[in-house]
This record gives structure tokens, sequence and C-alpha cells, in this order.
């Protein structure tokens, strides 16, 4: 097929990309020239594992395409994919506009079907708001507008897509259940489910699975907090529980809070829907707050170690994205951590493999960049774990020690063992566990 995608973030990026290893020909639109410049060259303007290998395979074999020309994008395709940012606005709530935008523009080069698919995480209604802008000026007869939510994991995106739990596709129109289920065949296999359901539900489905999986975080991290009290171990509670088929162990890790582009963006503006509906979804209210409240626990525990006095002091940060495998600083619990410490007159030296450019974009130079995670430990009074890279996992703890003005660790994220940190001599507090010391 020939398929437009209009935005190269995460997921138009990711969409357009896979789409063509499948063998239709996509072109990929955005209005940002440098970017499109970049990608015409084979090269990702983001950070995410296996994508590049696609991409420049594809744009070799002719099938993958970038323009910043949104005529050439959409003039012949038969599926438009809209993956256009819908930030969060000062009341919660998504921002439409550039959804709706481009619902305009593409107008005049619609000459024959085609199915205006909302790829983006938009709220209930987006679909109907698309056709009332179509219907104002082409015939019926001529579009489809769809919802078809997208279930990336960022780190993991081109897995997901390639490889996808479910498929979920929002329409009556039985032309574009026929097209899109075409479309996505050669994904599929017999744990991946195509759901069909009506536009609505399609995207409520969405904003409720990030928001099922944000409580769960918060859950645990609620757990954690309490383990501490408590003195239990919430490594063993997590897998208590986890080994309960209707838990699973998925999302289960205890830390310093969610972050990203999704998760607290989601969450808000689903909250922000309830109370357009004039519905008080509490548990909804309380993970927001969880989620504010976890990045100052353990913001606080450092703080607490030094007698609130951070005067002069050198802290190390190992990790700016809000997750592994990303170099996306978007809501990322680094920066209100690091702001904090910054306020208490600490010195913050940072290291992360991915993020260090993105955050310095919004952070800047109040910070110190560092090349290795072994650098930002020199003469440090302690460590700060935020982001769980694999890279941070097998360190030389001697090595630490010696390069360390104190032998002071604090893990959101809990990468290592009580008893190993016990016998390497730190002084170690994670969360959810006690403190070795």
């Amino acid at each position: 097929m020939n398929i437009a995608v209009i935005g190269t973030g995460y997921v138009g990026l990711v969409t357009g990309t896979c789409l063509a290893e499948t063998g239709n020909q996509v072109y990929c639109m955005d209005v940002d020239a440098d970017k499109v410049a970049m990608m015409k060259s084979g090269q990702v303007p983001i950070y995410e594992p296996g994508l590049e290998i696609l991409l420049k395979r594809n744009i070799k074999q002719n099938r993958l395409f970038f323009t910043t020309d949104i005529e050439e994008a959409v003039a012949s395709a038969k599926v438009i994919f809209l993956a256009l940012p819908t930030p969060q606005g000062g009341d919660g709530a998504a921002d439409l506009s550039y959804v709706l935008k481009v619902s305009k523009q593409i107008i005049q080069y619609i000459d024959h079907y085609t199915i205006i698919i909302n790829k983006s995480t938009v709220p209930v209604g987006t679909a109907e708001k698309v056709r009332e802008i179509l219907s104002a000026e082409l015939p019926d007869h001529l579009f489809d507008v769809v919802s078809n939510p997208e279930f990336l994991r960022e780190g993991k995106a081109v897995e997901d897509f390639l490889k996808p739990e479910r498929v979920v596709i929002g329409t009556n129109s039985e032309k574009a259940i026929k097209t899109l289920k075409e479309l996505y065949k050669p994904f599929q296999n017999e744990n991946s489910p195509i759901l069909v359901m009506d536009e609505r539900s399609a995207e409520l489905t969405k904003y409720a699975a990030n928001s099922f999986l944000a409580l769960k975080i918060s859950f645990m991290n609620e757990i954690a907090n309490l383990s501490e009290i408590l003195g239990t171990n919430v490594d063993m509670i997590r897998k208590g529980i986890g080994t309960d088929e209707r838990i699973g162990n998925k999302f289960l890790y205890p830390g310093v809070g969610y972050g990203g582009s999704c998760f607290p963006k989601d969450v808000q503006a689903l909250n922000n829907t309830a109370q357009v509906s004039e519905y008080d979804f509490k548990i909804l209210r309380s993970v927001i707050e969880v989620n504010k409240l976890q990045k100052q626990y353990f913001t606080n525990k450092i703080i607490q170690y030094f007698d609130e006095d951070l005067s002069g002091k050198k802290i190390a940060v190992w990790g700016l994205s809000f997750k592994p495998d990303t170099d996306d600083v978007r809501e990322a619990p680094a920066f209100e951590i690091i702001e904090k410490l910054l306020e208490k007159g600490a010195e913050i030296h940072a290291f992360d493999p991915e993020a260090m450019d993105n955050f310095k974009k919004l952070m800047g130079d109040r910070i110190q960049y560092c090349h290795d995670p072994y650098e930002a430990l020199q003469e440090a009074d302690a460590l700060a774990i935020i982001t769980e890279w694999t890279l941070f996992k097998s360190p030389d703890f001697k090595k630490m020690k010696k390069l360390m003005r104190r032998a002071a660790i604090f893990d959101g994220r809990n990468i290592y063992d009580c008893n190993q940190m016990k016998n390497a001599g730190f002084y170690y507090n994670s969360v959810g566990r006690k403190p070795i010391s």
C-alpha cells in the first residue's frame, strides 16, 4: 500500500519504518527540514534500538521516503497516519491543535478513498472531530476516520510494532476494517489478535492501558515506602505477588516514579476527561499524587543523610533519561531530583549513556556532564542512581569506593543486592529495603 505518516516522533518514525519493512511504500512527513534531511541521509534523530538498521535498509530499497511537503506525502496515499504531538495543556487536557490543523490541510489532496488514522494518543471524541472537519468539504464515500492507538514502549518500540501483543482498530467501517487487517496481517501471530471496536472505545483503551500501568507502578511505590517503615523487603513482596497470574510480574518494580512522554500526560488527560464528564476518578488522582511524592521521597533520603545541608557536597548522578534504552528525558524524574539537590547547595556531576544532550537542552550547564560513570564519581560524597541502564548494573565496586569521598549510594532502581553492598563496604539506601550501613 501507499502510506503517509504525518509526524516523525517516536510513534511516527517507528510506524513508518516498520510498515515499509513489510513492503509498503511509505512517505513520512515532518515540518522540521533539518530533521527530514537527517532522516533522508539515514540518520535516526532519536535513540531507539534496532530502528536505524531498518530505516537505512528501507531507504536503500526505495520503500521509505521523507519529505516536508504534505502534498507529496498524502496525494497517493491509501492510508494516512496522524502521528502528531498532543501536548498537555494547562488544565491537563491533551492539546489537539496539531491533529485538527493537519486534518484541515490534507482535505485538498484527497480525491480517492483514503483512511485517516489517529495514531496519536487522543481523548475520546477526537475521531468525531476529525470526521466533522473532513465532512465539511469531502463526501463521506471518500474517507474513513479510524482510531488505531499505539502501544509502543520506548526502548522496545521496534520490537513492539513488529511483534504486537494486540492491534486495536476503532471503526464501524467494514471497508476500513478489511484494509487495516490486510495492512497488519504481516505482524500477526496466534498471540496478537486484531481487536475491532468503535472509535470512542479504542481511544479510551489507550488511556486506560497507560493509566493502569501507572497505577501498578504507584501501588508498588507505596508498598515500598511502607516496607521501609515495617522493615520488610519489597523485592520479596514483588516476587510473592508477581507469581499470581491475576496480577502478573510486570510493572511491579518500585523506584523514583514514572516519567516519559506517555504516562504523565495520559494519566492527566484521562483525569481531565473524567472531570469534564463530572466524574470523580479518585484512584487516578491518587496515582498522580503518589508519583509526585515519590520523587520527593527519594530526594529527601539524600538530603536527610547530609543533615539538610548539601553545601559543598558533590553528588554523582547515574541516569538522566526517564527509563533505560532511550534518550528521551520528557518528564524524567531526574529533573525534579536534581533541581531539589541544587537548591540545597549540591554540586551535580552526571552521566547517562544516551540522554545527556537532550537533558542539557533543558537543564543547561547548571550541572557537570561526564564522559563515563567513573568520572562522575571522582571525589563524590554520594551516588544517586536514577535510571537502571545495564551499564550500571555490574560496576567495579572497588574502583568506585576509591574514587568517592564517601562510599554512599542511593539507589532509586534497586539494581544492586543488599548483601553485596554490605560486603563491599558501602552505605546503601534503596527503595523498599532496609538501608545498609
